[in-house]
Order: C-alpha cells, then structure tokens, then sequence
C-alpha cells in the first residue's frame, strides 16, 4: 500500500493516537488524511512486529476505536497535541 510522505513528528503523532483507546480511527482520518487500512499499514511499517501484533490484538473489536460502535459520544478525552 502507498502511504502519503509524512514527516517523523506526524507519523510520531498518528501512532500516538492509534494506540490510545478513545481516539477513534475517525479523527485520524479527519486530523491526517488515513483511513483505518492506511493507519494498519503505517503502524506494520513503522513498529517492531511484535508490538504490531499487541496493537492489532489491542484495537481489534475494539468499540471505541469505531465511531459507530460506541456507546458514548460525549466525554471523548481530547489530548493537547491533538489539532481538533
């Protein structure tokens, strides 16, 4: 898959974020550009494979990292790095 040219401190910025548990796929897209496939792709590349493999493990079914699964649409922790 070709991911978009990204300097270091956003691919720093989107792994951050696809590792917190109530920042959804969504405003990853939203804030950078990367759908959810595009996000899974960056982190197989960026990360060692074992922790890929905790991270997949991790956010797999996960509801919260899915907009239209959760059960709350208030309270989402927004984390001062974060553009919106």
């Amino acid at each position: 898959m070709k991911l978009p040219e990204l300097n270091s401190d956003t691919i720093d910025r989107i792994i951050e974020m696809a590792w917190e548990d109530r920042t959804p796929f969504d405003a990853i897209e939203e804030q950078f550009g990367l759908q959810e496939k595009e996000v899974i792709a960056l982190m197989r590349r960026e990360m060692k494979a074992s922790s890929f493999r905790m991270w997949r493990e991790r956010v797999t079914g996960r509801k919260t990292k899915h907009t239209q699964k959760r059960e709350f649409v208030a309270g989402r922790f927004k984390s001062d790095n974060q553009k919106t």
